[in-house]
């Protein structure tokens, strides 16, 4: 009997970290193209799970959907919904480095005049301090991140090494 669950939970774990993956290859593309960006929400749409950090990047899918949507009266409310809902997640999850990522992230890309930029120094910081506790992989997407964002100095991108 304990084979059995150790099997299930293995396969559980495997799958869990295969969308997991899946999400944040195609995350870090969302924004090279207007098709990349379609497809993360695609992608994202077809996720079911409990787990904060997809939750997460569920949400984050629903205020790219602003950007590609035509309809112009939608616009605000996809991104109204998406970070109520990410802020949600982070409300409940705060030491979760990803979920700080992920926030980061969007209201770097974000328009400014959007008004949803608050958290990026606060994020920052979480994500410079925590960096050294994280797996390999997710040190690995912290840095691939780091290096394109227009928040961190060379100095602090120099710290995530």
């Amino acid at each position: 009997m304990k084979l059995i669950l150790s099997i299930f939970a293995s396969l559980f774990l495997f799958f869990q970290s295969s969308d997991l993956e899946s999400l944040r290859n195609s995350y870090s593309k969302a924004n090279l193209s207007t098709q990349n960006t379609k497809d993360f929400i695609q992608l994202a749409d077809k996720k079911t799970s409990s787990d904060p950090v997809i939750l997460a990047y569920k949400s984050a899918a629903k205020i790219m959907e602003a950007k590609v949507t035509t309809e112009k009266n939608k616009r605000k409310t996809f991104v109204k919904t998406g970070a109520t809902s990410l802020e949600s997640i982070i409300k409940n999850n705060p030491a979760n480095t990803e979920l700080r990522l992920i926030r980061m992230s969007v209201q770097e890309n974000i328009p400014k005049i959007v008004g949803y930029s608050k958290n990026i120094k606060e994020d920052k910081a979480f994500l410079l301090s925590n960096y050294s506790k994280q797996n390999a992989a997710l040190k690995n997407y912290i840095k691939k991140f780091a290096l394109q964002s227009k928040s961190m100095t060379a100095a602090e991108k120099n710290v995530l090494k």
